[in-house]
């Protein structure tokens, strides 16, 4: 499995397994196919309600906690600096853990920036105290990571993005690497754009691509794949999600080819521009109150 190591020498598995949008119920099962699939890098978020499960498919697994890298996300209800110190408590009494191996920000609020750095501020103690490993965002783009940088220490270890050959944020990206940030990728193989809750609106499947299409047939690979591996083999890290057995294993499936050059420049032509998710500096802030459980 390709490892990836951070700006501050922690190392992390670059393919990870998300579950975002999995219910509770189906959780704590899907993880622990996940692990006994061979995944050792779980991304959850207070905000899915399922850090409890995450938690409880790793014990059932039986994998040692030393050997898996949990990601979890603060939700901005809890964003502000000992807001944030609490989030912590919060998601580590929720997965049964008193460490997390990397902890970052759901969200750039920009209506509530002070708050936002004030919960970055809180991130940085938690990592010089040893209580996480690393540190990090998600949905951050270039203009909000450097009033980041402009108020905090810590240049932050990873930003979690969308990303998928319809939409792959170059800008972003460069503004991550000039800093030494890793890019990884939420939606990598383009499931905002066939998801049922997005389904709606006209919008095309990235999973139906022909490009895509052709160049999975030619490597005797699935759509799913070829994304998958065109996101490692440019260096970022990618977190797809499934409950279903077969597609955890599918997904996991992806170290025993190479695209080509020609490849990958003809899925990085494909990228529209268009952003499938919420719009980070949207002015739609009504779901940031959603207020995140004690236990």
């Amino acid at each position: 499995m390709n490892e990836i190591t951070l700006n501050n020498g922690v190392t992390m598995p670059a393919l990870g397994f998300g579950v975002f949008q999995s219910a509770p119920e189906e959780t704590a099962e899907a993880v622990r196919v996940a692990l006994e699939t061979g995944y050792r890098h779980i991304d959850t978020a207070a905000a899915y309600g399922n850090e409890k499960q995450v938690g409880e498919g790793l014990r059932r697994s039986g994998i040692p906690r030393s050997e898996i890298f949990i990601e979890t996300k603060v939700w901005v209800s809890d964003f502000g600096y000992e807001q944030t110190l609490h989030a912590f408590e919060k998601a580590t009494r929720k997965l049964g853990f008193d460490q997390i191996d990397l902890l970052i920000l759901h969200q750039p609020a920009p209506s509530r920036f002070e708050q936002t750095i004030g919960a970055y501020t809180a991130l940085e103690k938690l990592l010089a105290d040893g209580s996480v490993r690393s540190i990090g965002v998600s949905n951050f783009m270039r203009h909000h990571l450097d009033e980041l940088a402009a108020g905090t220490t810590v240049v932050p270890a990873l930003n979690q993005i969308e990303l998928h050959p319809y939409f792959a944020q170059p800008d972003v990206q460069a503004a991550d690497a000039e800093t030494g940030i890793l890019t990884q990728a939420w939606s990598p193989i383009g499931g905002i754009t066939f998801y049922p809750a997005y389904a709606g609106d006209g919008r095309a499947s990235v999973m139906q691509d022909p490009t895509i299409g052709e160049i999975a047939d030619a490597r005797g690979k699935t759509p799913a794949q070829v994304m998958l591996r065109w996101h490692l083999q440019q260096g970022r890290s990618a977190i797809p999600k499934s409950t279903n057995p077969t597609r955890i294993a599918e997904n996991f499936d992806v170290f025993d080819f190479e695209l080509g050059d020609d490849d990958v420049a003809r899925i990085n032509a494909l990228d529209t521009g268009v952003r499938g998710g919420p719009d980070p500096d949207g002015a739609d802030t009504t779901r940031f109150d959603r207020v995140i459980p004690e236990d």
